[in-house]
């Protein structure tokens, strides 16, 4: 199961990274804002996982 949810955090990770970079290239601070939390909630997340990672 950990596996499956590092790979869900990597992608919310990435698309996040994505809608910043389109946000930052269109001039639209809505989806770039929106994009720089879904990182960071990815980053959170992943971080999560390694905590689990360390104590299991």
């Amino acid at each position: 199961m950990s596996g499956i949810d590092k790979a869900k955090n990597k992608v919310q990770e990435l698309s996040g990274e994505g809608k910043e970079r389109v946000g930052e290239a269109t001039g639209d601070r809505e989806m770039q804002a929106e994009g720089a939390n879904d990182k960071a909630a990815g980053n959170l997340k992943q971080a999560g996982e390694k905590v689990k990672d360390v104590f299991k």
